[in-house]
């Protein structure tokens, strides 16, 4: 994987911004113009922009809120609202993770938990896939669903989520259920035929615009949020064929594993086969999903600001609180 953006140097977190060039746009003029300097958690110095000058820079310059965000990450300033970022990612890393763009694949149980945690992270870009509606079965761990939603698409109720969370991230939903070609497609960019009137736009409302319908942006990362183990392998190998990481998890009682899975490298699904899920019989407990899903985000994260995997697969029993890293 190529990480979006320039590297960060470990040894310089670049917490604060040095002045910007003579010659600069204006949305870095009107970023420049906004920000201000106030201590971080720590009480060490900062440079910020203040949360509600995103919106007012970007209806002021026309610039997408994504990109101002980015503009005052490159110079060094942290948007406000991941202040409480600046222990585990830099600036530079931050705008990493603005560039970026992740294909979710699922939004239920894991794809709800993952869906949030990457939008709060600042992931400028996320597509989210899921053909299904929420039922209330559901209620129980999904956390887009609600009482009031039972019956709307999963890939509707994700938009409307990413807009209340996070205005500066680019959301597409696609309310359809994917085959084997369709997934090549979407690692490729590419909206799958014949779900090009199910596309959602980032507002939650009809995605109108045919081209729009048909060009999705190409994701850095896959992350496998599906059920079961029917699909989960179609979804690997169009990952791997198109040279994309993919973080997956799975859940089963109080039981679960993650892992990161890159391109050429085996599956762990390759070892369970493809036989009946064993959550159909142990259930899906919310501690359980939300803990993987947690640690999905966490990992899916690690990548996109540019370091390494971690090794292996993790393996959790929270019934005894055990966790266990173990190679394939």
């Amino acid at each position: 994987m190529t990480p979006p953006g320039d590297p960060a140097s470990p040894g310089s977190p670049d917490r604060c911004p040095s002045a910007f060039s003579d010659d600069v746009s204006d949305v870095q003029a009107a970023v420049l113009r906004a920000s201000v300097d106030a201590p971080l958690p720590d009480g060490a110095p900062c440079r910020r922009l203040p949360h509600d000058a995103t919106p007012r820079i970007a209806r002021a310059t026309g610039a997408p809120p994504r990109d101002v965000e980015v503009t005052a990450c490159d110079a060094g300033i942290l948007p406000e609202r991941y202040i409480r970022n600046h222990a585990f990612f830099s600036p530079s890393e931050q705008a990493r993770l603005l560039r970026a763009t992740v294909l979710l694949v699922g939004l239920g149980g894991l794809g709800g938990h993952v869906l949030d945690l990457l939008a709060r992270a600042g992931v400028g870009r996320i597509v989210g896939v899921d053909g299904d509606v929420f039922e209330a079965s559901n209620l129980n761990r999904q956390l887009l669903s609600a009482e009031a939603r039972l019956g709307m698409p999963k890939a509707e109720a994700a938009a409307l989520h990413v807009a209340a969370v996070n205005g500066a991230v680019e959301f597409a939903g696609v309310a359809s259920f994917v085959d084997a070609a369709g997934l090549d497609g979407l690692c490729a960019g590419h909206m799958p035929a014949g779900a090009g009137g199910a596309a959602v736009a980032a507002d939650g409302g009809r995605a109108d615009d045919a081209a729009a319908c048909r060009t999705l942006p190409v994701p850095d990362l896959v992350v496998d949020a599906l059920g079961g183990l029917a699909s989960r392998m179609a979804l690997h190998g169009a990952a791997g064929q198109a040279g994309l990481p993919l973080v997956t998890a799975a859940v089963a009682g109080l039981t679960g594993l993650v892992a990161t899975v890159q391109p050429g490298s085996m599956s762990p699904y390759e070892l369970l086969g493809a036989g009946g899920a064993a959550e159909d019989g142990l259930g899906t407990p919310a501690p359980a999903v939300a803990c993987a899903a947690s640690m999905q985000a966490s990992e899916a994260l690690r990548l996109l600001a540019g370091r390494p995997p971690l090794d292996g697969v993790l393996l959790f029993d929270l019934s005894d609180g055990t966790f266990q890293r173990v190679r394939l």
